[in-house]
């Protein structure tokens, strides 16, 4: 497992290294935010850890920019802020956990397994315009989406637009506003509920009591996960 890790503390730092060492992890460490993100794009990584605060480019900044191109690595966030509110805007942007300072290596070791875990089993497959997931086929080219083998033929466009989005996502946190700006097109500045009436959709036509598939995350929004362990 080679990982990057964008961290100005070099206390923190050597700290991680060693840990890594003992578990066979390669690390790579960056003290400068906009080194560390150029850095992550001309690298093959298999997670990354990033401090929320450091110099020249903060650590959300990085997650958001990362998620906003496409990227499906793994991220840990790093930081001393501990609010709810922080870990609401560090999810929103893109960090898959949040682990506050002062933490156990033990910890951050554990977490970096569960994440990493989770995206080598569940990342959906992409070729030729179709996802395919554990559960789902979603076709881009005909619009067509099949859930266990099952041809769903009811959903409206922007459901599906919609559904696209979430799948090529799998994981990822989403607000309403982020929701209506990537998937409608444009910046929405009245009811957000058109979201959650597609969500509400959506879950009506293609899930069952026992396998949910989009799951609302309290206070942020949105995400899909169609893993058996999805929280």
């Amino acid at each position: 497992m080679k990982i990057l890790v964008i961290e100005d503390n070099k206390s923190v730092c050597s700290m991680i290294e060693m840990f890594f060492a003992k578990e066979g992890i390669i690390g790579e460490f960056v003290n400068d935010g906009l080194e560390g993100y150029e850095r992550f794009k001309t690298g093959h990584w298999d997670a990354l850890i990033v401090d929320w605060m450091l110099p020249s480019m903060d650590g959300v900044t990085i997650c958001r920019k990362i998620r906003e191109e496409k990227y499906t690595i793994p991220i840990i966030m790093l930081t001393a802020k501990d609010s709810e509110s922080d870990q609401v805007l560090g999810l929103e942007m893109g960090a898959d956990d949040y682990v506050t300072k002062p933490f156990s290596p033990l910890t951050l070791m554990a977490r970096i397994k569960a994440v990493t875990r989770r995206y080598q089993n569940h990342v959906p497959q992409e070729q030729n315009g179709i996802l395919q997931t554990d559960h789902f086929k979603v076709n881009k080219n005909t619009r067509e989406v099949m859930v266990d083998g099952e041809l769903i033929t009811n959903l409206t466009p922007k459901e599906f637009d919609l559904l696209y989005y979430l799948v090529e996502h799998p994981r990822q946190v989403f607000s309403r506003e982020q929701l209506l700006e990537r998937v409608w097109g444009y910046q929405f500045y009245g009811d957000e509920r058109t979201v959650d009436v597609h969500i509400k959709r959506l879950r009506k036509k293609v899930e069952t009591s026992q396998q949910p598939f989009f799951h609302t995350v309290w206070g942020v929004g949105y995400k899909f996960d169609d893993s058996n362990k999805a929280n």
